[in-house]
C-alpha cells in the first residue's frame, strides 16, 4: 500500500515539474534579432492624418493678440463641460469663427494648418497656427505589464511607444504576433507584426493612429504552461483524492 502511495507522490512531483519547465527559449523573447540589417531600411515618419470624431487644439498666434482673440478663447468657460477643441463632424468639418465650416477629414497635419492659414489671411496678416489632435488614444491588450487604454501626446507615436506605455510584453508575450486593430471610416483594417525583425518599421501598422488597439498573442509556451497547469491541476486533486481514499482504507 504504501509503494502505491508514494508513487502517487512520484506522479504529482513529476507534473509540477513538467509544469515548471513549459517556458520561453531566448530566440522567442529577443526583439529585433536582425537589427544588424537596419541601414537597408529606408524608415520615414507618417504623418497624422485627421479624421471624423478627432477633438483639436487650434491655436493662432501671437496669443495676446486682440485680433486673434476669437479664435483662442474656444469654450473657455470653467463651469462648462463641453470639451475644449474643434470636434471633427460625421461629416468630416469643423466650424471655426469667421471662416465658418471646414472640411478637414482625410487632411494630414500640415494641409489643415495650410488650409487654415490661407483662409485666416483675410482676417490676419501672416498668422500662425498651431494645430494638435487632444484625443489621440489608443489600447494595449494581452500579455504586457499593464494594459489600458492611453492618451498619447505625440501623434507621430509607433506601437514601441505603445508597448512602454504598457510596461512592456511580459515574458510570455508572443513578440512574433503583435496584432493591431485599426478602424477608419467604419471598417476595420488588421495588421500583424513582427517585433523579432527590424522589418517590422516599415509595416504600415508600425506608426500609430488615433483609436487603435493593440493586441499582444500569448506565445506557445505560455499556452502550453497554462494547458499543462490546467491538467496538472485536475491530475494534482484526483490523486490527492486517491492518496486520501488509500489512506483510510489501508487503517
Amino acid at each position: 500500500m504504501k509503494i502505491l502511495i508514494n508513487l502517487l507522490r512520484s506522479l504529482v512531483v513529476l507534473v509540477l515539474l513538467i509544469s515548471n519547465f513549459s517556458c520561453a527559449s531566448k530566440k522567442d523573447v529577443l526583439l529585433f534579432q536582425d537589427i544588424e540589417t537596419i541601414n537597408q531600411f529606408d524608415y520615414s515618419i507618417k504623418e497624422l492624418v485627421l479624421k471624423n470624431g478627432d477633438l483639436l487644439d487650434i491655436k493662432v498666434f501671437p496669443l495676446n493678440s486682440e485680433i486673434t482673440a476669437p479664435f483662442n478663447n474656444l469654450n473657455q468657460d470653467r463651469d462648462s463641460e463641453l470639451p475644449v477643441g474643434y470636434l471633427i463632424s460625421a461629416m468630416g468639418t469643423i466650424d471655426f469663427p469667421l471662416i465658418g465650416t471646414i472640411q478637414l477629414k482625410g487632411k494630414t497635419k500640415s494641409e489643415a494648418v495650410a488650409i487654415l492659414t490661407e483662409k485666416l489671411k483675410d482676417y490676419i496678416k501672416d498668422p500662425v497656427i498651431q494645430l494638435n489632435v487632444k484625443n489621440f488614444s489608443i489600447s494595449v491588450l494581452g500579455e504586457v505589464n499593464n494594459p489600458g487604454n492611453f492618451v498619447i501626446n505625440d501623434e507621430n507615436a509607433t506601437v514601441l511607444e505603445a508597448l512602454g506605455l504598457a510596461g512592456d510584453m511580459t515574458i510570455f508575450g508572443n513578440r512574433k504576433s503583435v496584432q493591431v486593430i485599426r478602424e477608419s471610416d467604419g471598417k476595420r483594417a488588421y495588421g500583424e507584426l513582427d517585433f523579432t525583425s527590424i522589418d517590422v518599421v516599415n509595416s504600415p501598422f508600425f506608426n500609430l493612429e488615433q483609436g487603435d488597439v493593440i493586441i499582444v498573442a500569448p506565445n506557445g509556451a505560455q499556452i502550453q504552461s497554462s494547458a499543462v497547469n490546467r491538467n496538472a491541476s485536475i491530475l494534482i486533486s484526483l490523486v490527492g483524492l486517491a492518496i486520501s481514499v488509500i489512506t483510510v482504507v489501508s487503517r
